[in-house]
């Protein structure tokens, strides 16, 4: 017999202590709290696809920044805070465990964990040169390009 469960009551059962994690932390050059950690689960470099978790510290941020490429989400546990900046509008969603999206990338935004944290599965297409995210300063300059490769080589630390 299946039961439904909703979003809302949706707790992972994914033991997230067993995985090898990156922890990367702010530095005083950002002006947030910036303590999340990746685990890269699989990659596929010759199709340039990466899957890999992320764990945000209660209430911490990663940096701003933009996918490249297309991006499948799932939110797994905690409250997973988005907030998106357009010329016209700032828009904050919070997704709840079993929130699922796909997105086409080029989205820009700031992501953070709720009052508990929160952990998130992402599946990110690259693209050219194996690039998958843009960090960007407050004011859109882009920072640096993280790729598959600075993901696999631990360089995302630093």
């Amino acid at each position: 017999m299946n039961v439904a469960v909703s979003p809302e009551t949706f707790v992972s059962g994914y033991k997230t202590d067993a995985i090898e994690w990156q922890r990367i932390v702010g530095t005083p050059r950002f002006d947030y709290p910036i303590d999340y950690w990746v685990a890269v689960l699989g990659v596929q470099p010759e199709t340039g696809q990466i899957d890999f978790l992320s764990k945000w510290e209660p209430n911490a941020y990663c940096h701003y920044h933009r996918h490249l490429g297309p991006t499948t989400v799932l939110v797994l546990e905690g409250e997973h805070h988005v907030i998106e900046k357009t010329a016209t509008e700032t828009v904050h969603k919070v997704r709840t465990p079993g929130f699922f999206a796909r997105n086409p990338g080029g989205d820009v935004h700031m992501e953070f964990g709720g009052p508990q944290g929160a952990v998130v599965f992402f599946s990110v297409q690259a693209v050219e040169g194996g690039k998958l995210f843009e960090v960007m300063d407050k004011d859109g300059k882009v920072l640096v390009t993280a790729t598959i490769d600075d993901f696999l080589s631990g360089k995302l630390k630093g």
